[in-house]
């Protein structure tokens, strides 16, 4: 006889199998202290193109001397792409993470805005980084996928980022990500 379908289950087991994998750049960072919307944001713009192995060490070091939209802005851009080396495209990302740092300060008094909208509408971030960044640091729902797949929704013919009705309880989708 078969059993029905149970998600507690399955993610049980999901997460006992991959238990001894390290976790991904930016659960890591999370669990050791970097929780806010901004680290996670710019911890993920680190991380585009760049490997979790590289992504952890980076941001490491760019948080021992920024942590705050304020003091990133502190940095010169030539101590910010020192910082960044090692992940790629270091003077993009410096601008990026600059430009965002500057919003933050002089439109949104040091924060970032908290929904998908407000964070696409900066500079440099995608609806990927949006959505992991308002995953970890907020536990807002969202599908975190680059712009070339189309698994969670491939009726739209584009990845949109967001459940199709009834594919997933929203309350289990921070769960599911982090797998």
């Amino acid at each position: 006889m078969k059993l029905p379908f149970n998600l507690d289950t399955v993610l049980a087991r999901i997460e006992k199998a991959i238990a001894a994998y390290p976790k991904a750049a930016m659960f890591d960072l999370y669990e050791r202290g970097y929780n806010t919307l901004f680290e996670q944001l710019i911890s993920c713009i680190i991380s585009v193109r760049t490997l979790d192995e590289t992504t952890i060490p980076v941001s490491l070091k760019l948080f021992a001397q920024a942590r705050t939209p304020e003091a990133m802005l502190l940095l010169s851009h030539e101590n910010l792409v020192q910082l960044l080396m090692g992940s790629t495209f270091p003077g993009q990302k410096a601008d990026t993470i600059s430009g965002i740092s500057k919003i933050a300060v002089e439109q949104y008094n040091g924060n970032l805005p908290t929904t998908f909208e407000g964070l696409t509408a900066l500079k440099g971030v995608g609806p990927k980084c949006a959505n992991l960044a308002l995953g970890v640091a907020a536990k807002l729902p969202g599908i975190s996928v680059d712009k070339n797949s189309r698994i969670p929704n491939p009726s739209a013919g584009r990845s949109s980022g967001l459940c199709p009705p009834g594919w997933l309880p929203c309350t289990r989708l921070c769960i599911v990500i982090t797998l």
